[in-house]
């Protein structure tokens, strides 16, 4: 079955639903069921991960989410190298996670976030296509009654060397899928791969281009009702009345529903009867005790936390204050970052059909386990009566790895049973109730000795914990781990690329009532801008070169080093810029790569910056796909200077003021510079490639914004505080 199929049921099925449960999605037999020979209509499964077609396609399936950071491609790529299966008809689907569940988590982790899509997938996608190669393999030389070593596979073809006969896979797939799984499963040295590395095009482009790849906007079932819900204001506040009467006349509306203690939801045969009858519900809300927090009371608490006396330490080594104290020198900054939305292009939505016995989702999830729970609790049902069926992302960067909008949508559906109800958000809803980068300030001060070297560094952080509202349980005796992105002592995940002889980072935990999650980059965003805007500030208060002050104090940090100077060299630092151009430039190491930046700006007379060129590097350790490596920086540069330029929301009455693109700006086309991807593979580890540049925009812009105008930007979004210069 397609996922057009999986997606758009037949009246049958629905029906059959609506009276029990509704059985939709790709079917996984048993080994068992598969034992007993394959069909057309249900080809035998290999093993968990494959499925072989009589026409010899091949099916991957997934359990990560395809959000356009081209996982489908990576994932299908390694798989491909160790089942040396034909690249041209090989396809991926998704399964759910409760098909997962009933078989013991067989896929793994479900959850594609913090670039972990392909590095978290790649031993066991790649394990699972070696498993199938193998098995097919000793399938036709016990046919052909020769070893299997005297067998190889090639673009789903087995051949036998010595008498050159030859089976395709789908020709054996069935005696295949009878053979006992290998245990000891061997894959290739990188010095063998012919798939992996390549710049292989995208799988999933033409579905995109034509228009049938189904997003969960897309989505349409046999009677389907739109629901189009709106909470609370004010996070923490709740519902105290509304007038359905007032509504429930107006044309296609059908329910108008309370949702839970905190929302209202209109349900209508369309999306605009819906959206046009809540705009004209009267509601009254009850704000609670949130209301009177603003941006400035939010502020005025960052600061307190800049100077308290207690902080929870990130990374400490000796004993920076007593060097600060006893310096010749002292420089010293703070920085602000404010909370920026995910933004999305495709609002949160979810469509749900819900019976007393059963409960079944569509949506888009970067997380289908957390889903799978979070409508499990909503329905009131077992996990095992429930199921996520996945469906490509309009965006979600962090955003739906949290799962408020799908709860919600499942208690909707469950005062609708029978009916499939897509619940949709408006962008405001999206805007106003969203799950926010946290907001921070940092004041650095660092000391200096006679000859400008740097003694002692102490970085306070004040300011909001993700993990205290996402995930309270990651906290380690109320620290957050997360919160030191970029500035950990060592690991191969996101270590800092600099050794100093006294240093001291800490965070001062403030938690306003303003959500935090996880947020594309997370804390690396602000922890980059702080540190390398602060370093240059350094460099040029002591007449240094930026580029040799950061490498005086990265000969402990080779890989760090090799990105930093792989983009000096191509930007040609130290050699004279074009005429009103200026540079900057800034290295960090997040989720298990290392990254630098290297830009080019001009900034006019009156303070309009032009972003022309950046460079960029990247050593993932293994390169999956070069060009797709390549959209992602590009793409990540979209964000992160989005962020840098514009990101911004701000808080009055308890509330988040932005509604829309036209208050929430995002970068233009006009305004995206000249991008230059380096990619320099060490080989050894996976680390991502979706967010970690990100991260290194900001500072190399902010960095060469300085350059060219003396003006240090410390408080994001830079927005128009070139344009007031004094």
């Amino acid at each position: 079955m397609t996922m057009l199929e999986a997606v758009r049921p037949s009246r049958r099925g629905l029906l059959k639903g609506a009276a029990g449960a509704v059985l939709l999605g790709f079917h996984l037999p048993s080994r068992q069921a598969a034992a007993q020979g394959a069909t057309a209509a249900s080809p035998p499964e290999l093993n968990a991960w494959v499925v072989i077609h009589p026409d010899n396609r091949v099916v991957l399936r997934m359990a990560k989410a395809e959000m356009g950071q081209g996982v489908r491609t990576g994932l299908a790529q390694m798989f491909a190298e160790e089942m040396h299966c034909d690249w041209l008809k090989l396809s991926t689907e998704y399964v759910t996670p409760g098909q997962s569940l009933a078989r013991n988590r067989v896929w793994g982790n479900f959850l594609t976030a913090g670039s972990q899509g392909i590095r978290s997938s790649q031993e066991i996608v790649r394990k699972g296509g070696a498993a199938a190669r193998m098995m097919l393999i000793e399938a036709a030389a016990v046919r052909w009654g020769v070893p299997a070593a005297e067998c190889s596979a090639k673009d789903s073809v087995i051949t036998h060397a010595g008498s050159r006969r030859t089976l395709r896979y789908a020709e054996v797939v069935t005696e295949a899928s009878r053979r006992t799984p290998p245990t000891d499963v061997p894959l290739k040295d990188p010095a063998e791969w012919a798939v992996i590395g390549k710049p292989l095009p995208r799988l999933d482009t033409a579905d995109k281009t034509t228009g049938r790849l189904v997003y969960g906007q897309d989505l349409r079932m046999p009677g389907m009702l739109i629901a189009v819900p709106k909470r609370c204001p004010v996070f923490g506040g709740t519902v105290k009345s509304f007038d359905a009467a007032a509504v429930s006349g107006m044309a296609g509306v059908r329910h108008v529903l309370k949702v839970g203690d905190a929302a209202v939801a209109v349900v209508a045969d369309t999306f605009w009867q819906a959206k046009t009858a809540l705009d004209a519900l009267p509601v009254e809300w009850d704000n609670g005790e949130n209301s009177g927090v603003s941006s400035e009371t939010i502020s005025a608490m960052l600061d307190e936390g800049l100077t308290a006396p207690e902080a929870f330490i990130g990374n400490q080594q000796g004993d920076a204050r007593a060097a600060i104290a006893g310096a010749v020198r002292r420089v010293e900054a703070t920085y602000s970052y404010p909370y920026q939305n995910h933004a999305p292009m495709e609002p949160m939505n979810a469509t749900v059909v819900w019976t007393s016995s059963r409960c079944d989702v569509w949506c888009p999830t970067q997380n289908g386990e957390a889903a799978l729970a979070a409508a499990a609790q909503a329905a009131g049902l077992p996990q095992t009566a429930c199921d996520i069926h996945r469906l490509d992302l309009g965006g979600g960067f962090g955003r739906r790895t949290v799962h408020d909008w799908l709860a919600d949508a499942v208690l909707i559906a469950r005062q609708v049973p029978g009916i499939p109800i897509k619940t949709m958000w408006t962008r405001e809803e999206d805007m106003v109730q969203g799950r926010y980068h946290p907001v921070t300030k940092c004041r650095l001060a660092a000391g200096l000795d006679a000859k400008n070297r740097i003694v002692g560094l102490h970085m306070r952080i004040s300011g909001q914990s993700i993990l205290s509202t996402a995930f309270p349980g990651g906290l380690q005796n109320g620290r957050d781990p997360v919160q030191f992105q970029g500035l950990n002592p060592s690991g191969a995940e996101s270590a800092i690329g600099y050794t100093f002889p006294n240093l001291l980072i800490d965070h001062a935990m403030r938690n306003p009532h303003v959500p935090a999650h996880f947020w594309r980059g997370v804390n690396h965003n602000q922890n980059a801008i702080y540190l390398e805007c602060f370093l240059d500030e350094v460099a040029h208060a002591t007449n240094q070169d930026p580029l040799a002050l950061r490498r005086s104090l990265m000969v402990n940090h080779p890989k760090h080093l090799a990105v930093l100077n792989a983009v000096a060299e191509r930007i040609g630092w130290g050699t004279p810029s074009p005429a009103g151009i200026h540079r900057g430039i800034a290295q960090q190491m997040g989720f298990g790569s290392y990254v630098a930046a290297a830009a080019e700006v001009s900034v006019s007379d009156r303070g309009q910056l032009r972003v022309h060129r950046i460079v960029a590097a990247t050593d993932c350790g293994h390169a999956v796909n070069p060009r797709q490596i390549e959209m992602q920086v590009e793409g990540s540069f979209v964000y992160g200077l989005s962020a840098m330029l514009y990101g911004a929301c701000t808080v009055k009455d308890g509330a988040i003021e932005q509604t829309n693109f036209d208050t929430y700006n995002v970068m233009r086309i006009d305004e995206m510079p000249e991008v230059e991807t380096i990619v320099v593979p060490s080989g050894g580890f996976w680390g991502g490639v979706g967010e970690p540049t990100i991260m290194v925009a900001a500072p190399a812009v902010l960095n060469a914004v300085f350059a060219g105008t003396g003006r240090r930007i410390r408080d994001m979004p830079l927005g128009d505080q070139l344009r007031q210069r004094t």
